[in-house]
């Protein structure tokens, strides 16, 4: 099981008993406005995608995703982050693709910049990554600030790319690398 400590985070591998925690995120329409294709529509999806980052985990080097719960030190869940390989090559390494939200309640107090800094720290640490992307709906700010502070490059703005509430919307991807020697 990972599970990566910070000043004020547990971010780790999910179990069963997170449910409860994680389908209050993926059920909320306002948290989940930007990630409409993650929302849970009941409790029975929220625990079939949760089973499936429990799966995921019990794969050892054969896994390709990444997904863990965040929790506050005095064991409140608070939110998720992880990533998905894409690409690999013969050796092994990975590029991936970083995703990330947060319950409400959560929001604007640097939870998340914490959290993906640590989680990009393991993957070029332990995981054999060496590329991350990621990206959001320009609409999207906090999450683009997250992305800048946590050390990510504009690499492309997609113009018009996803219809959202009532209109169509442009995404920016960013990006950040290993460092390789």
């Amino acid at each position: 099981m990972i599970r990566i400590l910070t000043e004020r985070l547990l971010i780790r591998d999910h179990k069963p008993e997170d449910l409860n925690g994680y389908h209050c995120l993926i059920s909320d329409r306002m948290t989940m406005f930007f990630l409409p294709d993650l929302l849970s529509d009941s409790l029975s999806c929220s625990e079939k995608s949760l089973s499936d980052a429990v799966y995921e985990a019990s794969l050892g080097k054969s896994r390709s995703k990444f997904f863990f719960g965040i929790f506050l030190k005095t064991g409140e869940y608070v939110g998720e982050v992880g990533y998905t390989a894409f690409s690999r090559d013969r050796e092994g390494r990975m590029s991936v693709h970083l995703g990330y939200f947060i319950l409400r309640e959560y929001w604007g107090r640097g939870i998340m910049t914490e959290a993906v800094q640590a989680v990009v720290d393991y993957a070029f640490d332990h995981g054999d990554v060496v590329k991350i992307e990621t990206g959001c709906l320009m609409d999207n700010r906090g999450s683009e600030r997250v992305m800048v502070k946590s050390g990510f490059t504009r690499e492309a703005i997609k113009k018009r790319h996803q219809f959202l509430g009532e209109k169509w919307m442009d995404r920016v991807e960013y990006g950040i690398a290993k460092e390789m020697n």
